[in-house]
């Protein structure tokens, strides 16, 4: 991609009206730009971070055996009726009416349209259990929607939803994904840390949030630092990582004796982006479900919900991973794997490189963002380091003429000169 065909419009200053990291580096370097309160339009750099995210995220869902699908975001207030939440939902959910008068709402959430799906196309114990999510947007009216993508009003989100003829297999669902979540935090380079929760209007007595650990966090977790040495692919670690202590702040105060010995307990920042629910038989008892179990007999099914927060996982990994330059991207969600600058587009044998380079690297299957703009070199490294993509390639006349380019890698700033025969093995490993 040629930058000075792409729309990429950053900022030398940093916003007044933004106060925390992530949206201030969001809105300088071109990935979003506010239409409303709380509502963003996803520019195209942004976009692409954006559905990285949530190939990861999907990517881990079906591992863990969960099904795709695409719920509507207006949903019909009937529905909420049955479940008794339309009145009792609050001022978040907000409400409109069709031209025919129907109440009808932009959905906050989807358990009540999964649970009569289910109750309309599953009739046997046969058919679970079921765990089916889909990515879609979301709209809770925030009375202060503020920190951009972190506390926004319309947001992109992971919710699913399984059902199980019993607790155990409830249960085991619960544990499926709660370690599905942890492997998608995982490969998206964050540290995470599971927190008993409270289940909210959801409902239910199983509850977790994922705190993602941030120097810049909303708020502060203490844990056991056992956490980090349970091992993922171990299949009783759901259990282990449940057991391990793990509370926000206010809850932690109210311990007269923390469980954890001194050395063991940690204290961080963390970033909430991820929550999911065992409720049992909430929704599906309230909205009619039931299968027809072995023996005959009619079984309502025990229903969990999990949900993550796709968009706002970006403001979390710019949070965790950011120098006072700009954004540093994991290579698992970066917009381009690689920014190429040519420091001299006048220079016929300068633009001969870089293009040749930059086809070379595509034809080898990575993605390039090539700086042919006729703008001084400060101004381009200024912009490749806001932008934050993993690898800097910098073409010059003078190392052109070497056989030369700098290969600059920006997580740790090291940078070196290098054949490009050599840069071009590195980068296509």
């Amino acid at each position: 991609m040629l930058l000075s065909r792409y729309l990429l419009p950053v900022m030398k200053e940093t916003p007044a009206d933004a106060q925390i990291v992530s949206h201030q580096m969001m809105l300088r370097a071109g990935l979003v730009r506010q239409t409303a309160a709380g509502i963003y339009a996803w520019l195209p750099l942004g976009l692409r971070v954006l559905n990285r995210i949530a190939s990861v995220v999907r990517a881990e869902q079906d591992r863990a055996g969960a099904i795709e699908m695409l719920m509507p975001t207006i949903q019909s207030a009937d529905l909420w009726r049955q479940s008794g939440r339309f009145d009792a939902y609050g001022p978040e959910m907000l409400r409109i009416k069709d031209r025919g008068g129907r109440e009808m709402l932009y959905g906050p959430t989807n358990e009540e349209m999964i649970t009569a799906i289910f109750r309309d196309c599953v009739k046997s114990y046969r058919d679970l259990p079921r765990t089916l999510y889909h990515i879609q947007w979301k709209f809770r009216d925030e009375v202060r929607p503020r920190f951009g993508v972190m506390r926004g009003r319309e947001f992109l989100m992971k919710d699913a939803y399984s059902f199980d003829m019993d607790e155990a297999g409830g249960r085991a669902s619960y544990d499926a994904m709660f370690t599905a979540y942890l492997r998608t935090f995982a490969a998206l380079g964050l540290r995470a840390v599971p927190v008993r929760a409270p289940t909210g209007p959801i409902g239910g007595d199983l509850s977790h949030e994922f705190h993602i650990l941030a120097d810049t966090g909303e708020s502060e977790v203490f844990f056991d630092s056992a956490l980090d040495d349970v091992d993922l692919g171990d299949p009783d670690a759901p259990a282990k990582l449940r057991n391990l202590y793990a509370m926000e702040a206010e809850e932690h105060e109210k311990i007269a004796d923390c469980p954890v010995p001194a050395e063991r307990l940690a204290k961080r920042r963390g970033i909430e982006v991820g929550h999911i629910f065992f409720f049992g038989t909430k929704y599906s008892q309230a909205m009619g479900l039931q299968v027809q179990a072995k023996d005959g007999s009619q079984v309502t099914p025990l229903m969990g919900s999990y949900g993550v927060g796709v968009s706002r996982l970006m403001g979390a990994i710019i949070e965790a991973s950011h120098d006072d330059a700009g954004i540093i991207w994991p290579e698992s969600v970066s917009p381009f794997d690689i920014g190429l600058i040519n420091l001299r587009v006048d220079d016929p044998a300068c633009a001969a490189a870089a293009h040749a380079l930059q086809a070379k690297l595509e034809a080898a299957g990575r993605t390039v963002l090539h700086d042919d703009r006729d703008a001084r070199g400060g101004e381009k490294f200024a912009t490749m380091d806001l932008i934050g993509l993993p690898w800097q390639i910098v073409v010059g006349p003078k190392g052109v003429a070497a056989g030369t380019v700098e290969l600059k890698r920006r997580s740790s700033g090291e940078k070196h000169e290098a054949s490009m025969e050599s840069v071009m093995a590195k980068l296509t490993a």
